[in-house]
């Protein structure tokens, strides 16, 4: 049997040029795909060494949902309902002050615990995340 592997996993974003532009210009991810099919975007960036992974910002709306389920989903995604994505880091103090230097918003600043440091920041449409140093 082949191996296999989860390639994709998606958030929802408010607006695709936004989410893009923090996710390339803040944080290092690169552009993997950007296609239009009509009004449908599919948006797919990667992390710099992870090579096989992508993190696709998806705009609700059709042809998935319709324009109700499209509201209810950003508003979900605004009040910070979704579950938090994981970043792992080398330095999780000196990623904070890199990235609160590009102007990352972060609801949460660099705290030791469970034998390592964390940080907690939200994207512009208000995913969040948990930033974590590797354990050595």
């Amino acid at each position: 049997m082949g191996q296999t592997a989860v390639q994709t996993v998606g958030v929802y974003v408010r607006d695709q040029d936004e989410a893009l532009a923090f996710y390339v210009g803040k944080l290092g991810f690169k552009v993997h795909t950007d296609v239009r099919n009509g009004d449908y975007r599919w948006l797919t960036v990667q992390y710099p060494g992870q090579s096989t992974f992508q993190l696709g910002l998806f705009r609700p709306g059709p042809p998935v949902h319709d324009a109700a389920t499209a509201q209810t989903l950003h508003a979900m995604v605004a009040k910070g309902a979704m579950p938090s994505l994981v970043l792992e880091v080398d330095d999780c103090r000196a990623a904070y002050d890199r990235m609160l230097a590009k102007g990352v918003e972060f609801t949460q600043e660099p705290v030791d615990r469970f034998g390592t440091v964390d940080a907690g920041f939200r994207d512009p449409a208000g995913n969040g995340w948990k930033m974590v140093q590797a354990r050595r």
